[in-house]
């Protein structure tokens, strides 16, 4: 996985990726998705693991697409979903973690000073 991504995420990509996110079942799938590895899995497949079928998976994995966290292939009669993001999911990491404490000396200033 690559650290540095020459287009950094900003808060609006951010904010879309986490809120495609907040579903405990969209949670499932691409984690389900990550754990398969980027051969992905077939929707049937992808519904068993996660205990999610029909319209309710679809819905979930096209609010993952348009995250930009899944992809979604025809291979034969299957459809494949995989997750293709693995440098996006770091990079909302990052976005959380990169400025780590960066205020803990505001922060201590502050209070000195209040």
């Amino acid at each position: 996985m690559k650290m540095d991504s020459p287009f950094p995420l900003d808060l609006t990509r951010a904010a879309s990726a986490f809120a495609a996110l907040g579903s405990e079942q969209r949670l499932s799938v691409l984690r389900t998705l990550v754990r398969a590895g980027p051969e992905g899995l077939s929707i049937g497949t992808l519904g068993t693991r996660t205990g999610v079928t029909g319209s309710t998976l679809t819905h979930h994995v096209k609010i993952l697409s348009s995250a930009g966290l899944v992809t979604q292939a025809r291979q034969g009669r299957s459809i494949i979903c995989a997750a293709v993001a693995f440098d996006e999911v770091q990079e909302l990491s990052n976005f959380l973690l990169t400025e780590c404490c960066a205020d803990r000396d505001i922060r201590d200033e502050e209070h000195d000073h209040g």
